[in-house]
């Protein structure tokens, strides 16, 4: 009777709360589009159940969850389902080696090195018929998805060249974890914080060491490599918060929640003293401005028409609130805020074959809404959502922190906040 009391309450994420109502279900996006998928209950609290009175069980239909968190949030009784199913495909990958293009597709550090060396190329041909058919058939990456294009300079080149020497004249400072996407793919958006930060008297500070927060390695099973660069990013982190004094600043949400909640639920990784010392730039800012301790002052000719699209990570913070009130705050910004709607490509999911169509069946829902909208442009607080968008529907997909510092009237901001050349 003891072990079975003691069996009953082996539990990491609380699946014995589970109360059976299938909500969670019913807010699956993957179970909507495929009969293939149980659901997250069935895969997660009851499937655990069968796991742990046998821990070789495994049920393969694990691998269609996209950890987008949703069945989390809905949850009443505050279930980790999402967290059970991951773990579980972490048990059931060990001892096994991750394929080629789940290797290729997780090492976004390595990939963003080799393509920043020969961008216009890499660019090019990974645009053209016969490269992604030859992907699609050696690789099995879907010959239908659009690969986001490099960038010739990598955002950390920029930093050091053309802003670090001037970071330390602001009365105030931060750290700022940029991530693969802003240091590989799209500088623009790191120089557009850096613009925004100084312009409210903030010098911006990039961290002693970074890697890949590692959320790619986790959904490709490179479990170890994932907490080996976690380690890194803690101690930096660590160093910034404790040492330095710094705010952390990230303009990912999924880098974010990675950082945040992965990194203890997923890796293992203590960071308990710094969790509340990273912020999604957005919040960072609105909270500012919300406290009067900053002012912001905007364009009188700005006019724009702008969709805003909820990330899946985003809502599982509850942190879409900062970047939505702060949006709104541009005078000339006509803002329409989406239907919260997963866009289905949950980072490297939406480009591998076996994958593709239940990606795409999943984001109809959200491009229609846009198409709907009516609007010039999309804003988001995800990388990965901006390529699903940008590809799907044809439309700009820009970050908060552009829209914002492109609206901004940066010397009249200087001034409003007393700062002087």
């Amino acid at each position: 009777m003891a072990e079975r009391m003691q069996l009953c309450n082996l539990s990491e994420n609380n699946f014995e709360q589970c109360t059976k109502c299938s909500i969670c279900t019913t807010v699956c996006p993957v179970a909507a589009v495929t009969t293939d998928y149980p659901g997250p209950k069935q895969a997660g609290p009851d499937g655990e159940r069968y796991r742990l009175k046998d821990p070789a069980y495994y049920d393969k239909a694990l691998k269609l969850c996209l950890n987008c968190k949703r069945c989390e949030v809905a949850c009443p009784s505050g279930v980790h389902i999402a967290d059970i199913i991951q773990r579980a495909r972490m048990k059931a990958s060990e001892g096994h080696r991750a394929s080629l293009r789940d290797t290729m597709l997780a090492n976004t550090d390595l990939l963003g090195t080799m393509a920043n060396l020969v961008a216009p190329i890499a660019n090019a041909t990974l645009g053209l018929k016969p490269t992604k058919l030859v992907m699609d058939s050696v690789m099995a990456i879907d010959k239908n998805r659009t690969f986001p294009a490099y960038s010739r300079q990598k955002f950390t080149t920029w930093f050091k060249r053309h802003a670090a020497k001037d970071q330390d004249a602001y009365p105030n400072h931060v750290s700022y974890f940029h991530g693969c996407y802003v240091n590989y793919n799209f500088p623009k958006l790191g120089q557009d914080l850096v613009k925004v930060m100084n312009a409210i008297g903030y010098g911006v500070h990039l961290l002693d060491k970074e890697q890949c927060c590692g959320v790619a390695l986790i959904a490709n099973g490179l479990y170890k490599q994932a907490k080996r660069q976690g380690r890194v990013n803690v101690a930096s982190i660590r160093k910034a918060v404790n040492m330095d004094h710094h705010t952390v600043l990230t303009t990912s949400s999924s880098c974010t929640f990675n950082l945040r909640d992965e990194y203890p639920a997923m890796l293992d990784l203590d960071n308990s003293d710094i969790r509340d010392g990273i912020s999604l730039a957005t919040r960072f800012i609105y909270n500012l401005v919300d406290e009067e301790k900053v002012k912001l002052v905007f364009k009188q000719d700005y006019k724009r028409r702008i969709a805003y699209h909820t990330a899946c990570h985003m809502q599982r913070m509850g942190w879409q609130l900062y970047s939505i009130e702060l949006l709104r705050m541009i005078p000339g910004l006509d803002l329409q805020v989406l239907e919260q709607e997963c866009c289905g490509i949950s980072g490297t999911y939406g480009f591998k074959k076996e994958n593709y169509e239940r990606s795409q069946a999943i984001g109809s829902i959200l491009f229609k809404h846009i198409e709907n909208a009516h609007v010039e442009a999309v804003a988001t607080d995800c990388e990965t959502c901006k390529w699903q968008i940008e590809m799907s529907t044809g439309l700009p997909v820009e970050n908060p922190v552009s829209v914002l510092a492109d609206a901004l009237d940066v010397e009249a901001t200087r001034k409003a906040n007393n700062l002087t050349d």
